[in-house]
């Protein structure tokens, strides 16, 4: 499920680190999500839509999904890829699509989407401001 080629993107690449992993010195399965809320951090400063600020602003995006797909086993000390990209971002809503791979191989080992609601600090559902639907807008300069 690679971004569509209308979409941006935004990638990091680090090493799986001992904690990381298992008896086996696979990644826990847990890990992953973390890999995702890593990339996605990384991609929304990239795109000059940092995080932070928008929690400064008074709004937080509240997982209200997630749904990954493991594929292959990444290993302790081998390099792992986190591909991301908005799917989907609506008034409420935006959608983050991931693909988690093996640089060195293409080895794909994970991809998965997580969905989040957008929430003021008391944790009531409002609609994300509208400069920042601007800067996640998956496509910000159609052709």
């Amino acid at each position: 499920m690679p971004p569509p080629p209308d979409h941006r993107f935004h990638e990091i690449t680090f090493y799986v680190r001992y904690f990381e992993t298992d008896a086996m010195r696979i990644v826990h399965h847990a890990n992953y999500l973390a890999y995702c809320e890593e990339g996605r951090s990384a991609y929304s400063r990239a795109i000059g839509a940092n995080y932070a600020d928008f929690e400064k602003a008074g709004f937080f995006l509240a997982v209200s999904e997630v749904n990954l797909r493991y594929l292959s086993p990444a290993l302790y000390g081998q390099q792992v890829t986190v591909r991301v990209w908005v799917e989907e971002i609506k008034s409420r809503r935006i959608v983050f699509a991931y693909e988690i791979y093996n640089p060195a191989d293409g080895t794909m080992h994970v991809t998965g989407v997580t969905r989040h609601i957008c929430i003021t600090q008391d944790g009531k559902v409002t609609r994300i401001p509208e400069d920042w639907v601007e800067r996640w807008s998956p496509n910000p300069n159609p052709s």
